[in-house]
C-alpha cells in the first residue's frame, strides 16, 4: 500500500461526500414535485407520458396498487426483451449479422437486465446487435434503475408522512426519475466519455491487418451511451465481453473516476433525500456514516490483500503485490478500489478481473454482496435494503431496553419486524440454496474450471452475485449452460422481486401510523450510538448466515496458501 494509492482512494470518497448534499437537494424536489431547472424542458413531456397512461401526478396509490403496476411493467419489459432475443436475427441495425439467442440465455439475459442484475453469460460485441443492445438491454438500464429508485422514494415516503394510506404513484416516480434524474446526467455523461475516446456509432465492426498480416475484427457502435447509464444506475452490463477493462468501455483514469463516481453517486444521494424528507438531514448522514464504515472497511482489506500479493510467489525471490489479472493502467489500489466499489452498490461492472485477486481480495466482493449490498448499494434497491436492517436494529434496540422499538416516531411493531426478516432472509435462501445445489449435481460441477475451494468460490460468487443483483463474476465458472442460465436467472429474480413486496408490504403499514413524540426514552437514531448498532447489527446478521460457507471457499484458500509459504 502508498501513499498516492490512499490518495486516490481519499479523492474518491471526497468526491462522493461533495455530491451527497447537492445531487440529495435536487432529487428531494423532483419526488416532491417542485419545480426545478429542468422543469420548463420536460415539463410538457411528463404531463403528456401522464395522460397516455391514464393518470396524473395528483393520483396516488395504495401500496398494493404500487406494488403491482411495479411488478406488470417490469413483466412487460421481461417478455419485450426476450422477444427481441429471440428475433434478433430478423431485425435491422445488425450489422455483424448475429443469429437470435438460444432460449436459455435469452430468458436468463431478460432476467438479468430487469431485476437491474445485468449478468452476462455472453459476450455483448459477439452475441446481441445493436438494436437489441440499445432498444432492449439500455432501456431496461434505464427503467429498471427508475424502478429501484421509485421504490425507495415510497418507503422514505411511509416514514415521512405522518399518516395516510397512499405512498405516491409509482407511473409518476418512474417518469420523474427517468426524465429528470437519469436521462440528463446520462446525456451529458456520455459525451464526456466520447470526448474521452469512448466509441458512439452504428458503424459495421471494422476488419483490420495485424502487424503479423492476421485478420482482425476491432469490435464497436453504440458504446458510451450504454457506458453511463450501466454505471449510474448501478446495471454493470458491459457492450463488451471485458467489460469496464476493455480499452474502448474504460480508455482513460478520468472515464474510470467519472465510472466510479456515478456508480455511487445516486445511492449516496438517496440517504440525503431521506433526511430531508423526514425532516432532519441528520438521519440521512447516520445512515451514510455506517455505510461509509463499511465501505471504508471493505477498501482496506481488499486493497491490503491484493498490495500484498502472492507469499507462494514472494517465496521465489519476487516481490510486489498481485497483478495477476489486473490492468497495468490501473494498477493495484484502482483495480482493488472498482472492486469494492462495483459490489457495495450492486453494480457488476468490472475492471479486473476478480477470480485472479488473492483469496481474502475477493472475499471482500463477496461479502458485499452477502450483505445485501446495503453500502450504498444500487440505485433505490441498496437503500431500501438498509431500512430493513434498521428496522431489524431498532427492533434489537427495543429488546435491550424493554421499550416498544420506533424510529422517527412510527412505532415499529410485529408486522414490520417480519416483513423485513422475510426480505432479508430470501436472499441467503437463494444464495446458498442454490450453490449448495450446483455443487452436488455433475451439470453443476461440469462447469468449474478449479477444483479445490476455489472451485467452490467460483459457484458460490455466481450465485451470490445473482440475487445480490451485482452482476460480476468468478470468471472461472462456464456459466453459459441450461443449468446455470436457468438456475442464476431464477436467483436474480427472487433477490429483487421477493424484497421488494416485503418492503412495499413495510411501507403500507408505516404510512399509515401516526406520529409518536419523542420522549426521554426515544433512542436517538442520528448519532455515532446508531450508527454503531447498524453497523453491528449488519455484521452480526451477515456473520451468522454466510461465515460457514465462507469458511470453505476463501478462507480455506487463503489458510492453505498461507501453510503451503510456510508462513
Amino acid at each position: 500500500m502508498t501513499v498516492n494509492g490512499w490518495i486516490q482512494i481519499l479523492l474518491f470518497c471526497g468526491i462522493i461526500i461533495a455530491l451527497v448534499k447537492p445531487l440529495g437537494g435536487y432529487m428531494t424536489r423532483v419526488f416532491n414535485g417542485e419545480r426545478t431547472i429542468l422543469s420548463i424542458l420536460f415539463g410538457p413531456l411528463e404531463r403528456g407520458l401522464y395522460k397516455l397512461a391514464g393518470t396524473s401526478d395528483r393520483e396516488e396509490q395504495h401500496w398494493t396498487t404500487y406494488a403491482g403496476a411495479m411488478l406488470l411493467f417490469n413483466l412487460a419489459g421481461f417478455l419485450l426483451l426476450y422477444l427481441l432475443q429471440r428475433v434478433q436475427g430478423s431485425l435491422p441495425y445488425n450489422p455483424a449479422g448475429m443469429g437470435a439467442v438460444p432460449p436459455e440465455l435469452a430468458f436468463n439475459t431478460a432476467a438479468s437486465f430487469v431485476a437491474n442484475t445485468n449478468w452476462q453469460n455472453y459476450a455483448g460485441e459477439s452475441t446481441m446487435s445493436y438494436l437489441v443492445q440499445m432498444a432492449g438491454l439500455n432501456v431496461q438500464n434505464f427503467v429498471s434503475a427508475a424502478t429501484g429508485i421509485a421504490i425507495a422514494i415510497a418507503l422514505i415516503r411511509a416514514f415521512a408522512r405522518k399518516s395516510g394510506k397512499t405512498l405516491g404513484n409509482f407511473w409518476v416516480d418512474i417518469v420523474r426519475a427517468t426524465l429528470y434524474v437519469l436521462l440528463p446526467i446520462c446525456v451529458v455523461g456520455t459525451l464526456v466519455l466520447v470526448w474521452q475516446g469512448v466509441p458512439q456509432n452504428l458503424n459495421p465492426y471494422t476488419a483490420v491487418t495485424t502487424l503479423e498480416g492476421a485478420q482482425q475484427t476491432i469490435a464497436q457502435g453504440p458504446v458510451a451511451s450504454q457506458m453511463m447509464i450501466k454505471h449510474l444506475g448501478t446495471n454493470g452490463g458491459g457492450f463488451f465481453n471485458a467489460n469496464a477493462a476493455h480499452p474502448f468501455e474504460n480508455p482513460t483514469a478520468l472515464v474510470n473516476l467519472i465510472h466510479m463516481v456515478m456508480i455511487f453517486a445516486i445511492g449516496a444521494a438517496l440517504t440525503n433525500v431521506f433526511g430531508r424528507m423526514v425532516g432532519s438531514e441528520r438521519q440521512g448522514w447516520a445512515i451514510f456514516a455506517a455505510m461509509g464504515v463499511l465501505f471504508l472497511a471493505g477498501v482496506v482489506v481488499c486493497y491490503w490483500a491484493e498490495a500484498a500479493g502472492n507469499p507462494l510467489v514472494h517465496a521465489l525471490g519476487i516481490d510486489g503485490g498481485n497483478m495477476e489479472g489486473k490492468e497495468s493502467r490501473f494498477g493495484i489500489v484502482l483495480s482493488a478500489l472498482f472492486a469494492v466499489v462495483t459490489t457495495a452498490a450492486s453494480c457488476g461492472a468490472v475492471n479486473a478481473m476478480h477470480d485472479s485477486f488473492m483469496a481474502l481480495g475477493g472475499m471482500i466482493p463477496m461479502i458485499n454482496m452477502m450483505l445485501g449490498e446495503i453500502i450504498v448499494g444500487g440505485v433505490g434497491a441498496g437503500f431500501y435494503g438498509i431500512l430493513l436492517f434498521i428496522i431489524i436494529a431498532i427492533f434489537v434496540a427495543g429488546l435491550m431496553v424493554g421499550r416498544t422499538p420506533e424510529y422517527l416516531g412510527k412505532k415499529i411493531e410485529a408486522k414490520e419486524v417480519k416483513m423485513a426478516m422475510l426480505a432479508v432472509l430470501c436472499l441467503p435462501l437463494t444464495m446458498l440454496g442454490f450453490t449448495a445445489i450446483a455443487i452436488v449435481l455433475p451439470t453443476g460441477l461440469a462447469s468449474i474450471a478449479n477444483p479445490g475451494p476455489h472451485g467452490f468460490s467460483e459457484v458460490l460468487y455466481a450465485y451470490t452475485s445473482a440475487a445480490a443483483n451485482n452482476g460480476s463474476a468468478f470468471g472461472g465458472l462456464s456459466g453459459n449452460t441450461p443449468w446455470y442460465n436457468l438456475t442464476i436467472g431464477l436467483a436474480m429474480l427472487m433477490g429483487r422481486f421477493l424484497v421488494i413486496v416485503p418492503a412495499m408490504a413495510i411501507a403500507g403499514s408505516l404510512v399509515t401510523k401516526k406520529v409518536v413524540p419523542a420522549s426521554a426514552g426515544t433512542f436517538p437514531t442520528d448519532g455515532p450510538l446508531f450508527v454503531g448498532l447498524l453497523v453491528g447489527v449488519i455484521l452480526i446478521v451477515g456473520g451468522l448466515t454466510f461465515f460457514p460457507a465462507l469458511a470453505l471457499g476463501p478462507i480455506v484458500e487463503h489458510l492453505a496458501m498461507i501453510q503451503a509459504a510456510g508462513l
